[in-house]
C-alpha cells in the first residue's frame, strides 16, 4: 500500500467544498471498483466519508478490504487516489456529524440524520491523498 500524504491547500478545499464525491475503493488486483456517489466533509485538515447504508455499503466493505481507492470531485474535475482510514473517535465524530449537518442541513433531515446516525456513523472513513 501507498503511504499517505498532507493534504495540499487547494486540492483539499476543492474537495472539501464539493457537494458530492464520486469514490471508487480499489479491488485486490488494484482496479477501481465503479463510482458510487457519496458526501464529504472536512474537520480540521481531515477529509471524511460515512456509507448511508452503513456497514452494509459495499463501497464501504471494499474500502475496508484493501483500504486504498480513487475519488474525484465531479463538480471540479479533481481526481486523488487516497488512502481510506477508520475514525472512531467519538469527539471527532462529534465534529463530524456538526460539518454533515452545517453542510447539508438544505437537504433536510430526511437525508442529514441517517449520516449522522450510528449505522453510518460506524462507518466513518478518512480520506488522505497517496
Amino acid at each position: 500500500m501507498n503511504m499517505p500524504r498532507m493534504w495540499e491547500g487547494e486540492e483539499f478545499d476543492r474537495i472539501a467544498e464539493a457537494d458530492e464525491l464520486r469514490i471508487m475503493p480499489l479491488r485486490q488486483d488494484g482496479t477501481p471498483r465503479n463510482p458510487v456517489t457519496t458526501w464529504v466533509v472536512s474537520s480540521g485538515d481531515n477529509l471524511y466519508v460515512r456509507s448511508y447504508k452503513g456497514t452494509d455499503g459495499a463501497w464501504f466493505r471494499a474500502a475496508q478490504e484493501r483500504h486504498e481507492g480513487i475519488i474525484r470531485a465531479d463538480a471540479d474535475g479533481v481526481r486523488v487516489d487516497v488512502v481510506f482510514s477508520e475514525e472512531n473517535d467519538p469527539a471527532i465524530n462529534e465534529q463530524i456529524d456538526a460539518a454533515y449537518r452545517a453542510k447539508y442541513n438544505r437537504y433536510g433531515s430526511r437525508y442529514v440524520d441517517p449520516m449522522v446516525a450510528p449505522q453510518a456513523r460506524a462507518t466513518t472513513l478518512c480520506l488522505m491523498p497517496r
